[in-house]
């Protein structure tokens, strides 16, 4: 039966993969993307997390559907953050994505 399942998996995702692009849906609402914008070196707003790992004054780590993301720099500050997305300002040294 494992098999099975896993064979039903990849095939679900194929279709869901086909049925996005086929109608040119949003792929970060259909696959719960990450969505990270940044505002040069000083602000960036993170979309689509699910919380947060991590909180330094040099590093924070967030968790996201599908990797964890690390922003690393000095005076780092969320701003704010609501259930969806979170502004995060500082000097902003690098974005990191572990998959």
């Amino acid at each position: 039966m494992k098999k099975r399942s896993i064979n039903l998996s990849r095939e679900v995702r194929k279709v869901k993969k086909n049925v996005v692009e086929g109608l040119d849906l949003p792929k970060d609402i259909m696959y719960g993307a990450v969505i990270v914008t940044a505002m040069g070196p000083f602000e960036a707003y993170i979309e689509n997390y699910k919380g947060i790992m991590e909180y330094t004054e040099n590093k924070i780590k967030i968790q996201t559907k599908n990797c964890r993301l690390e922003i690393l720099g000095k005076k780092l500050l969320i701003s704010y953050y609501t259930n969806e997305e979170m502004k995060i300002t500082g000097t902003i040294q690098a974005i990191n994505y572990e998959l």
